[in-house]
This record gives C-alpha cells, structure tokens and sequence, in this order.
C-alpha cells in the first residue's frame, strides 16, 4: 500500500515544496533523463539491470557527486532489480516484498519531491529521516537492497564460494541482518536451504556463466557509485548509517 505524506507543511515547507515542483517540471525537459528508456523487453533480467545501472553512474560521472539525482530515473533502474530478488526464491521473499514496496512508495512521491535530495531536504525539516514509513527510510532500505544484490554477485563470481547458499548467506550477513530482528535474520537463514543452485539461477536468469560473469560485474561496477551517491546525502546532514 502506498503511504500518505503529510498534507500540511509549514508556510516555508510549502514554498520549498512548490519551488521544488516548478524545477521538477523544468528538470522533466533535461536531455540528461532522454535516453533512460525501459529496453527491458529485449534484454536478460540480468543486462537490463546492469544497462540501467550503468546509466545512472555515467550520469553521476559526468555530472558529479553534487549532482541531484533524478528520482523517477533512480526508480525506473532499481525496479529492474525486483526481478532478480523473485529469481532467489523463498529465502529473500522478504527482501524482494520489501524492496519492491520502498520503490513503489518512491516512485509515487518522483512527482512532488523531484529528486533523491529533497527527500532528505524534507525529512530533515520535519524530524521524520528514521520515522517508519518515511521517505527517506524507504531510500536506506533500497540502498541495502542494491547493497545485498551487489554483494551476491561479488560472491557469486568469487572462487571461494562454490555453491548459492554459501554466497548469499555470506551478502545477506555483511549488508542486511544488522538491521532485521532476529525473527527475521531466523527465517531468512532457514529460507537459505530452498535457494537454487547456480546452474538453475543462471537458467531462470537466462544467462551462460560467460554472460552472468559480464553482467553480474557490470552491476557491481556501476552500482558502487550510486549506494555511495545515497550514502552521501546521508552523511552530509551528519546523519549516521547504522540503521
């Protein structure tokens, strides 16, 4: 279900916000955000992932760090990333529920807020960056679900895990139980069991190991500067990552 914002802002919140809106609509103009179209009927889950990542951190190489980050193009990449977490099966049926949910709610907000930045902007003023159901907690737990993909796939090409469970025991542990309870951490350790194996994920990937190597590396690569690009905007209001 979709949240509710607020509907009322103070008067300097509703000015912000309206000013927001009016650069939203210029900012839909930029030829910046023209060639980020879904291509996804002609690609792997695994390319269309790894092309609409790459997009985004050529944008953020070329533009910078300081750059505001479009949010419906930011949406528009990470909702490729569903189709990867329903390929794992039951052990992160949490994840991709969550996962998919958080985008949902940021992707229906891409209209009044612009872009990544203003979420935090907002959050801020109204003390709510950590309150349940915020726009800016949704966007950490995002970030955590790329974070958890890009650990996957780091493992998933490294030698020293032979088998799926072992790789995504070893992502979900680094990137994602820190912050579940243990009910939660319980079960996803359970679910592990019912995971694939590498030959099958690659099959319901519709990949070689040839080209899951190439994409899955394209993925770590370009997605590296876009969870730092999120980390950022935390850090720079001095608000910690520990949550």
């Amino acid at each position: 279900m979709a949240l509710k914002f607020r509907s009322i802002f103070s008067r300097s919140e509703r000015s912000y916000k309206g000013k927001m809106e009016r650069d939203s609509a210029r900012n839909s103009k930029d030829d910046d955000y023209d060639d980020f179209e879904d291509a996804a009927s002609e690609l792997t889950p695994l390319s269309a992932v790894a092309d609409s990542f790459d997009q985004l951190s050529a944008l953020l190489k070329s533009k910078g760090f300081n750059h505001d980050l479009d949010l419906k193009t930011f949406c528009d990449a990470c909702s490729h990333v569903s189709v990867l977490f329903g390929c794992l099966g039951i052990a992160f049926k949490f994840a991709e529920l969550e996962y998919v949910s958080k985008v949902s709610d940021l992707k229906e907000a891409a209209a009044s807020y612009g872009t990544l930045n203003n979420i935090l902007h907002i959050d801020v003023l109204n003390d709510t960056v950590r309150t349940s159901g915020s726009l800016s907690r949704n966007l950490r737990r995002v970030r955590q679900g790329l974070d958890l993909i890009r650990a996957l796939f780091q493992n998933f090409l490294s030698s020293d895990y032979y088998c799926l469970k072992d790789a995504a025991s070893e992502a979900y542990t680094t990137t994602c139980a820190m912050y579940h309870t243990w009910a939660v951490r319980t079960a996803v350790y359970a679910g592990m069991y019912a995971l694939p194996t590498r030959d099958q994920l690659l099959i319901k990937l519709n990949e070689t190991d040839e080209s899951a190597e190439r994409e899955m590396q394209r993925f770590i690569d370009a997605s590296l500067p876009i969870i730092e690009y999120i980390d950022n905007l935390y850090i720079r209001r001095n608000i910690s990552l520990d949550w």
